[in-house]
C-alpha cells in the first residue's frame, strides 16, 4: 500500500463537474492498493499518517500531527497509478495494482480506520471514477509512505 501525502491549504475533488468533497487545511492522501496488501498495511499507514508531525506549531516548526491539530481534515483519493511500472517501454504497466473490487474494499477499510484513529470524518473521492482533484499545497510538504518499503 502506498500513500502520497500532501499538506494542503485546501483540496477538492470533482466528478463530471460536480464537487464530491472539499477540505480546508489538512492532508490530501493519494492512496494506491497493491496486490497482496492486507489489514496490516492499512494499520501501518493509518498509524504513521495520523502521527506525522507535519503541521506547524506556534513557533513555525513542524511539530503537530493530525491528532494534535484538530482543525486539520483529510481527503483520500484512490489512485491505482501509484503502482504503475515504467521499467519497459513508454506505456505504464499496472500489474502490481490490486484488482478493482479488492482495492475498493481496502480503500474503504483505510478510510474507516483513519476516521477512527483521528476521530473525525475523512472525505473521499469516487472509486474508479475520472476525478479532477484540485489542491493548494501548503509549504509545499509532500511525503511518500509505502507499507512494503518502510524506510522511504
Amino acid at each position: 500500500m502506498r500513500a502520497v501525502i500532501q499538506r494542503v491549504k485546501s483540496a477538492s475533488v470533482q466528478v463530471e463537474g460536480k464537487q464530491l468533497a472539499a477540505i480546508e487545511r489538512g492532508l490530501l492522501i493519494l492512496l494506491g492498493i497493491e496486490v497482496g496488501d492486507s489489514q496490516a498495511d492499512i494499520q501501518y499507514l493509518v498509524h504513521k499518517i495520523s502521527r506525522l508531525r507535519i503541521f506547524s506549531d506556534k513557533q513555525g516548526k513542524m511539530n503537530l500531527s493530525l491528532q494534535d491539530f484538530l482543525q486539520a481534515r483529510c481527503l483520500v483519493i484512490s489512485q491505482f497509478t501509484l503502482f504503475g511500472s515504467l521499467k519497459k517501454g513508454r506505456r505504464p504497466s499496472f500489474e502490481r495494482a490490486a484488482p478493482a473490487e479488492f482495492a475498493r474494499m481496502m480503500v474503504e477499510m483505510f478510510i474507516l480506520a483513519l476516521e477512527k484513529e483521528i476521530n473525525t470524518r475523512v472525505e473521499q473521492g469516487q472509486f474508479g471514477a475520472d476525478m479532477q482533484v484540485s489542491l493548494v499545497n501548503d509549504g509545499p510538504v509532500t511525503l511518500i509512505l509505502d507499507s512494503f518499503i518502510k524506510d522511504l
